[in-house]
């Protein structure tokens, strides 16, 4: 039976201290991934698709370096790597995407893809983390995308391969866009080898997080869960924590369908503009023990582009270092309202909030009685 090769991405990261910090993890993340996959049996090879050429050293001939030579852009980019070294069938995995999959689930993927044909695999079909699809070839009948979270639906709309869905888990849920998901990923204990050992030098403050664990298990808290939440997480929320939800899902697609120019429309960002970002929290308290919130949605509402170095710094609450108006009111007012205030990206209200969950509950089975 024939296995897919693995092709993983990993580059345009760096640029500012806080970027550059967030690419050395990444990095070690990557690493851990490549080693974990080769390792499964799932897969007959991996490519790394890279600007860093240097970070796959120490994997010799197990892993084939294909180095980034222009502009970026993904469909081409991909195309180009599936032309260069004629893949048949693959797995697809952008940096962070697959943090807390193991063995078993790699093992899994590649055996069903060797032996399925006009198919494409994925975690999410309107938003995806990674992909695996056969043929390769399918990849020239498409209009090539610039993002990876829509190439499933192009596959399967412009190249007519059977779109699959994997049954959706923390596991496939969960990945590293933001500093913030780093934090969880270090509170949960699960990082991979040199990411773990990346967390004992790296400065990164889980607080906030850990004192949200105790209100995901309590029947008498509540939370506020704001931003791209989809049914699938409300649905977990119901049945997985004792606390009450307040939630506000809003702007799904946003990436995916090009709404961040101007185009979102967000009902927390009708409010913040009405009564500034400390009376918003102010309001907020009265409402929730804790609130996660997407801030991507209201940047986007708000017609905001704050760098990435800035949305970064306001995952971890260093407002002091921003250089956005607003998002540095916003993040300060956040860090200093009453309740614990969590910022993020959607995986923050999805795969981030999904390992809480399970973190929270193993902390009282653990708990001496």
């Amino acid at each position: 039976m024939p296995l897919p090769q693995l092709v993983m991405f990993f580059g345009g990261m760096g640029g500012s201290p806080v970027e550059d910090e967030f690419a050395c993890a990444l990095g070690e993340d990557t690493l851990d991934t490549l080693e974990r996959v080769l390792d499964s049996g799932g897969v007959d090879g991996a490519i790394l698709a890279t600007d860093t050429p240097q970070i796959a050293s120490n994997f010799s001939s197990e892993v084939r370096v294909d180095v980034d030579d222009g502009p970026f852009h993904f469909g081409e980019r991909l195309a180009q790597v599936v032309r260069r070294h004629e893949l048949e069938r693959l797995i697809y995995l952008g940096a962070g995407s697959s943090t807390l999959m193991a063995n078993d689930d790699f093992f899994s993927l590649g055996h069903y893809l060797g032996m399925a044909w006009n198919m494409v695999l994925t975690n999410n079909r309107y938003s995806s983390d990674f992909a695996a699809f056969v043929p390769g070839k399918a990849l020239f009948q498409i209009p090539l995308p610039s993002k990876d979270n829509v190439l499933p639906r192009v596959l399967h709309d412009a190249a007519g391969l059977t779109l699959q869905e994997l049954p959706r888990t923390t596991a496939n849920q969960f990945n590293i866009d933001t500093p913030s998901d780093l934090a969880i990923l270090k509170l949960t204990g699960h990082a991979g080898p040199r990411l773990s050992q990346w967390f004992e030098s790296a400065e990164i403050d889980v607080s906030r997080y850990e004192t949200c664990l105790r209100l995901l298990t309590n029947p008498k808290a509540q939370i506020l869960v704001a931003g791209r939440v989809g049914s699938q997480v409300w649905q977990y929320l119901e049945k997985e924590t004792a606390c009450k939800v307040r939630l506000v899902s809003e702007e799904r697609g946003l990436r995916a369908e090009g709404r961040e120019d101007g185009k979102a429309r967000s009902l927390l960002g009708f409010h913040v503009e009405q009564v500034g970002s400390e009376r918003f929290f102010a309001e907020l308290a009265e409402m929730a023990d804790a609130a996660f919130i997407d801030t991507r949605v209201l940047l986007a509402h708000l017609s905001k582009r704050p760098t990435r170095a800035d949305r970064f710094l306001s995952d971890l609450g260093r407002y002091e270092g921003i250089t956005d108006p607003f998002l540095r009111e916003f993040t300060e007012s956040a860090v200093r309202a009453r309740i614990p205030v969590l910022l993020g990206g959607h995986s923050l209200v999805a795969g981030d909030l999904m390992a809480l969950t399970e973190l929270a509950w193993r902390d009282i089975a653990e708990s001496p009685i």
